[in-house]
C-alpha cells in the first residue's frame, strides 16, 4: 500500500535519512523501529507531508502522495498536539472538522469511543484538568475519528498503566482486522512482538533490517535449543560432549534447564537421544530471539547479547 523510494533528507547538513526505501502492506502493523536519532520521526513527518524529503519518493496505492491523502490518514504523534485550555469535546470536534467531518459524523464517534476507552463525562473537562494517560486517550481518539485508512502511532503507549496499554493494544488489533493499515513506532519491544506483522529498524539515518517479524526472528536463532530436565541431572557427564556445548543453565525447584549450542552436523534429535541418558527431558525447544536481543545486536554489534537469551518458541 505504503512505498517509500531512497527517500533523504538533512537538516543543516545533518543527515536524518539517507536513501531508506520500504514497503508497507495494505491491512497490517507495520513497526518503524530505531534508537533516538534514527530517523523514525522524519520518515512519520515526511509521509504526513509536515516535511518534503530532499530526494526520493513516496507513493500510496502506486499514485504519488498527495495533499489529499492526510484526509485518509491519522497520526497520533510523539509531542501530543492537544490544547490544554479547551475541553475535551471541543477539542475533539475541531480535529474531526478539519478532517472533513461534520459535528453529527463526529459526535457519533465520539459516543462511540468513549464507551469503547472508558472515558464517560469528560465532554465538558479541560484537557489540562487530565491525567497524561487521560489525555493520551483523546488524542488516541483524535487520531483515529475520522476512521482513517492509514493510521500512523508514534510511541502510542507513553504514560499509560499496563490495564489501559493493554486496551489500546486491543483496539489497535481490531482496527487492523477492520482493515486498517497501521504505522507502529516504538521503544518497546514486548509491543511490536504483540502486534507487529513485519518492521524495518533505522539507524543513523539508515535502514539496517526490514522484513516479516518472524522471518527476522528465526533468521538470527543459532541452532540453539533449551532443554528442561525434571529431577536429578548428571550436569558433568551432560557437559562432555563434542557436538554442542552449553551456553546456559539454571536450576528452579525440581527442575533443571540447559541451553545447549549444537556444533557440526548435530541435529536435534541427536541431543535428544543423547540427553535422556542423563536425565528425565520435559521439553525441548529452539531459542528464538527476541525483538530486544535482536534491536541491541544490530544497534550496538560491539555489544552482542549473551547466548542463550531469547524467546523460546515451541517446536
Amino acid at each position: 500500500m505504503i512505498c517509500a523510494h531512497n527517500i533523504s533528507k538533512e537538516f543543516a547538513g545533518n543527515r536524518a535519512l539517507n536513501n531508506v526505501s520500504l514497503s508497507i502492506s495494505e491491512g497490517e502493523i507495520f513497526g518503524l523501529l530505531g534508537p533516538n536519532g534514527a530517523g523514525k520521526t522524519t520518515f512519520i513527518r515526511i509521509l504526513n507531508q509536515i516535511f518534503n524529503a530532499d530526494s526520493g519518493s513516496i507513493t500510496i496505492n502506486s499514485q504519488p502522495l498527495s495533499a489529499t491523502d492526510v484526509y485518509r490518514m491519522g497520526y497520533l504523534p510523539e509531542e501530543r498536539g492537544l490544547y490544554k485550555k479547551m475541553k475535551v469535546a471541543e477539542q475533539i470536534f475541531y480535529f474531526a472538522a478539519l478532517k472533513g467531518m461534520s459535528r453529527h459524523d463526529a459526535m457519533r464517534e465520539l459516543n462511540f469511543w468513549t464507551e469503547r476507552l472508558q472515558i464517560h463525562n469528560w465532554d465538558n473537562k479541560k484537557v489540562e484538568e487530565l491525567s497524561k494517560g487521560m489525555q493520551q486517550k483523546i488524542q488516541f481518539i483524535v487520531s483515529v475519528i475520522h476512521k482513517p485508512k492509514i493510521l500512523i502511532l508514534d510511541e502510542p503507549f507513553s504514560g499509560f498503566d499496563p490495564v489501559n496499554a493493554q486496551r489500546l493494544k486491543e483496539e489497535i488489533l481490531r482496527l487492523k482486522a477492520e482493515g486498517m493499515t497501521i504505522v507502529l513506532s516504538t521503544h518497546n519491544m514486548n509491543s511490536v512482538e504483540e502486534l507487529c506483522d513485519s518492521i524495518v529498524l533505522l539507524n543513523k539515518s539508515e535502514k539496517i533490517l526490514d522484513g516479516k517479524l518472524s522471518e527476522i526472528r528465526q533468521s538470527f536463532a543459532r541452532n540453539q535449543y533449551r532443554i528442561t530436565f525434571s529431577g536429578y541431572v548428571d550436569t558433568p557427564m551432560l557437559a562432555l560432549n563434542t557436538s554442542y556445548k552449553i551456553i546456559d543453565q539454571q536450576k528452579q525447584n525440581s527442575h533443571s534447564e540447559f541451553v545447549l549450542e549444537l556444533l557440526d552436523n548435530c541435529t536435534a534429535n541427536d541431543v535428544i537421544r543423547h540427553c535422556t541418558q542423563f536425565g528425565s527431558v520435559v521439553s525441548f525447544e529452539p531459542v528464538i530471539p527476541d525483538m530486544n536481543s535482536i534491536f541491541i545486536e544490530k544497534v550496538s554489534p560491539l555489544n552482542p547479547p549473551q547466548g542463550g537469551l531469547g524467546a523460546v518458541q515451541n517446536m
